[in-house]
């Protein structure tokens, strides 16, 4: 399995439930981690700053947004899909982790 890291965009399957989410945690720490953070991915766009755009050229099949407001932990064990990734648009990531926590 590859590893996951910042940026990535992976299916994500639990409890009969697949979504694609973004991964959030710092790179290097994933690999000594169970547990990592992700941003759900999802269809509804609001046009707030703790979203950020995705779109066909990331992997998806539709225009999305990953939701910064409901970052979650999940197991590494449940990524089963590399979709694609944003690590080069990491300044994003960061903005939108700034927007979320209000700083």
């Amino acid at each position: 399995m590859v590893s996951p890291a910042q940026g990535d965009i992976w299916w994500a399957e639990a409890e009969d439930k697949r979504r694609p989410v973004l991964v959030v945690t710092r790179s290097e720490a994933i690999p000594v981690l169970d547990w990592i953070v992700v941003a759900p991915i999802t269809r509804t766009i609001r046009g707030i700053p703790t979203e950020i755009r995705l779109d066909v050229e990331d992997g998806l099949a539709a225009p999305c947004v990953a939701a910064f407001d409901n970052v979650q932990p999940i197991r590494k064990t449940f990524l089963t899909e590399l979709v694609g990734s944003i690590s080069q648009r990491r300044t994003e990531i960061c903005q939108a982790v700034a927007a979320l926590t209000d700083c």
